[in-house]
């Protein structure tokens, strides 16, 4: 159970992420009120899942969850680049979030 909030907090990081960039500077209260929502979410989620991981495992993993998701979010929203580095940048961060289960007890 504590991984799947880790992965759901992990996604509520990629929503307010997102949700960051629509607040123009928290001038527009809609996005301002989902992104306030989902950090929320995520940060309570995080420390619930951390109730039984240890903190630098969740804390890496869920930046992780939250960096792959935002750049692949900006890719497909915003057009950011989507060139074979970036790419396998992303790759190696999936790898650690990986490697970070898999050697989690």
């Amino acid at each position: 159970m504590p991984w799947t909030l880790l992965v759901i907090a992990g996604l509520f990081e990629c929503a307010w992420a997102i949700g960051l960039k629509y607040t123009e500077g928290f001038t527009r209260f809609w996005p301002s009120v989902f992104t306030v929502a989902t950090m929320t979410a995520s940060v309570v989620l995080l420390g619930f899942a951390m109730r039984s991981l240890p903190v630098g495992t969740a804390y890496a993993v869920w930046t992780g969850i939250g960096a792959v998701g935002t750049v692949l979010l900006g890719i497909a929203l915003f057009g950011e680049p989507a060139n074979a580095a970036r790419l396998i940048c992303v790759g190696l961060i999936v790898a650690g979030i990986l490697g970070l289960k898999l050697t989690s007890t």
